[in-house]
């Protein structure tokens, strides 16, 4: 993912539990849900209660810098919150609904 254009309208900016700001815009999130997980349409609130209040976050053991949120949404599924943390900045990847966490380091909650 490329970093943000400046003009670009921010669609959501949310404070995560370890203490980084993830932002996506309205143009990106539209490329997620038209192309990349279109189930996630409509889901905006979903995506950022992830990433306010996961279950569970684990960091990829391919790239230091990306971070997986999980948070179960009750039907045996989870939503998975995939960011990038750059320069101290947090940006959305991608979002989908997931029946199984991925590998990677555990490191919410401690």
């Amino acid at each position: 993912m490329t970093e943000l254009i400046p003009d670009e309208e921010i669609l959501f900016s949310v404070e995560t539990p370890l203490g980084f700001q993830v932002r996506t815009t309205v143009s990106y999130w539209a490329i997620i849900t038209t192309i990349k997980h279109p189930v996630m349409l409509g889901r905006e609130v979903d995506v950022q209660a992830t990433l306010r209040a996961p279950d569970e976050v684990r960091l990829s053991q391919t790239d230091e810098q990306i971070y997986l949120f999980y948070r179960f949404d009750g039907t045996k599924r989870w939503v998975c919150a995939v960011t990038k943390r750059l320069n101290g900045e947090g940006f959305l990847v991608t979002a989908y609904r997931t029946s199984a966490i991925k590998e990677g380091i555990h490191i919410w909650p401690k």
